[in-house]
């Protein structure tokens, strides 16, 4: 009897341990398994809980200075591209705008002068040069017909020699040689009195178109100050660059503002993406185009979906205001983190929950 208990209680023994050895070896099956799955899903997934999301901040700053006389928008509040902001007051700019579009618009007429003095002084050149050409057309006639009363007063001096013609012919003859002598230095005088009339007047005409180029120089300048005070006067009124979200706003009614003091910011998030900080070692694997599962801690249960779009050229430390310095002989090697840049697939936020600075956790899915 005693003999057939110890059996049982052996046989008891033996079961047990097969039992045991099949559940160890379940189990160790069901390690190795999951072992095998989850190396190979970290083969093909790679992701970092260093990522955020990234986009562009538009900081809105005056051009000019002056008085806020209307703030149109609030904080948080959504504008599009082309809404008025901020309007200041445009009083003085309105009257530095006349005052130069005054200036400008005399500087003109001035203009309109100076180029009737030059008609008119070309059109006395002209009068001039004509005068000048019958002037020395006058010397050849004058030069002919002395020619003409010298023949005349050699023929006549013969004549009166021979007894052939009277006294007073001959001295009329030798009269009008005289007179046809001093009419041609009169000529020559004449002449000479043109050109230098002419050339004072070239003087003139100079001087004139000298003065238009003078002129000309000085409008260019005085449009230059009106396009200026043009500007100022719209820069009086502030407008939104982009679609967006108003942040970060600092203005209000009545303050006193400076050129190029910022005012508010605004965020547009159409153009949000992940910036996720990969280790180097992690590189391998990431091409440009992988698909990217993103989780988001603000939203546990829902899933974003993007892509890998670039690649940093270097490391963030490389771009820090402190960049590390390893020359210095305590060098110890430290896995350096490579920014990725992760944009967005165009449906997978069509609500605009996502916000920048929002801490994420990118996955990469590596084919």
């Amino acid at each position: 009897m005693e003999e057939t208990k110890t059996e049982e209680v052996k046989q008891n023994n033996n079961n047990k341990k097969k039992y045991g050895f099949i559940v160890l070896a379940i189990v160790v099956l069901i390690g190795a398994v999951t072992l095998f799955f989850y190396l190979r899903y970290k083969a093909t997934h790679i992701s970092t809980d260093d990522a955020f999301i990234d986009g562009d901040i538009h900081t809105i700053a005056s051009k000019v200075t002056g008085t806020v006389r209307n703030v149109h928008v609030k904080s948080n509040q959504f504008v599009k591209r082309g809404d008025i902001l901020v309007e200041l007051d445009m009083a003085d700019y309105e009257a530095k705008l006349n005052e130069t579009s005054s200036i400008a618009g005399a500087e003109k007429a001035k203009l309109i002068e100076v180029e009737t003095k030059i008609k008119v002084s070309q059109s006395k050149l002209a009068e001039l040069s004509a005068a000048l050409a019958a002037a020395k057309a006058n010397i050849e006639l004058q030069e002919a017909n002395l020619r003409q009363a010298e023949n005349d007063s050699r023929r006549a001096e013969n004549l009166f020699k021979s007894g052939t013609i009277s006294k007073d012919r001959y001295e009329k003859t030798m009269t009008a040689y005289a007179v046809n002598l001093a009419r041609l230095k009169a000529a020559k005088e004449q002449v000479k009195q043109v050109e230098k009339e002419l050339d004072t007047q070239k003087d003139i005409v100079k001087q004139t178109e000298a003065s238009r180029t003078i002129q000309i120089s000085t409008i260019k300048e005085k449009e230059a100050k009106k396009d200026i005070a043009q500007l100022n006067y719209g820069y009086t009124k502030i407008y939104a660059p982009v679609d967006g979200y108003v942040t970060k706003k600092s203005v209000e009614l009545g303050n006193q503002i400076k050129d190029n003091q910022p005012l508010m910011a605004i965020v547009s998030l159409d153009g949000i993406h992940i910036t996720a900080n990969y280790k180097e070692t992690q590189l391998e694997k990431i091409k440009l185009g992988q698909k990217v599962r993103i989780k988001v801690d603000s939203y546990s249960g829902k899933t974003f979906w993007g892509k890998v779009d670039s690649i940093m050229a270097g490391t963030g430390a490389s771009f820090s205001l402190f960049p590390a310095e390893n020359a210095t002989g305590n060098y110890v090697k430290v896995v350096q983190r490579i920014p990725v840049k992760i944009v967005l697939d165009a449906d997978t936020d069509k609500d605009h929950v996502l916000r920048i600075g929002m801490s994420v956790v990118p996955t990469i899915i590596v084919e």
